[in-house]
């Protein structure tokens, strides 16, 4: 499911050149453009594809790893969702040689250093686009941190930030949901 209907208007990133968007798990985004996709990452992974010719790209954010033919809400789904990106670039004019991943996320939990989901996640991940042939230029995968990144569609640039602890405030953009005051 691919979305620009939310758009953030009150935060740092904001300006009057672009429009910035939270995704959460289970969506994927795609543009071109001033736009900024934020996400909030423990296990689960966001893979960043750009293409560096055409300046658009694409990011997903799934939490598990493979779906099965029963599974409802697909995209929440590594397998699935991942594939779902790399086609909607080549449907909108991309090239295997122009398109650069990005992967990051797939911590686990200091509490239960048994839990393989992260790394489930990150092997889907890195199958999927080794066998499209797409490029991986950058990861920041695995450990037991969360993340909050920042990945420019226009640059494809991607910001990385490494936190302790991941609040519930962290996982939903507010200003999205709450009414305005005024």
């Amino acid at each position: 499911m691919t979305y620009e209907d939310e758009r953030s208007t009150n935060n740092e990133y904001n300006d009057d050149s672009e429009d910035v968007f939270h995704l959460e798990s289970g969506y994927i985004f795609f543009g071109s453009g001033a736009k900024v996709v934020r996400a909030v990452l423990g296990s689960s992974i966001c893979v960043c594809l750009w293409d560096r010719r055409l300046h658009q790209g694409g990011i997903n954010h799934f939490s598990l790893p493979i779906a099965t033919k029963n599974d409802k809400d697909r995209a929440k789904y590594g397998n699935v969702s991942t594939r779902i990106l790399i086609k909607t670039m080549f449907e909108s004019g991309s090239h295997h040689e122009d398109i650069i991943a990005q992967i990051v996320g797939g911590a686990h939990r200091e509490e239960n250093p048994n839990d393989k989901l992260g790394i489930e996640n990150i092997q889907v991940a890195k199958t999927i686009l080794d066998k499209a042939g797409i490029a991986i230029t950058s990861e920041d995968i695995g450990g037991n941190l969360g993340r909050k990144i920042v990945f420019d569609i226009h640059t494809g640039h991607l910001m990385v930030m490494k936190v302790h602890k991941i609040r519930n405030s962290d996982w939903i953009d507010h200003n999205l949901t709450e009414p305005d005051k005024n």
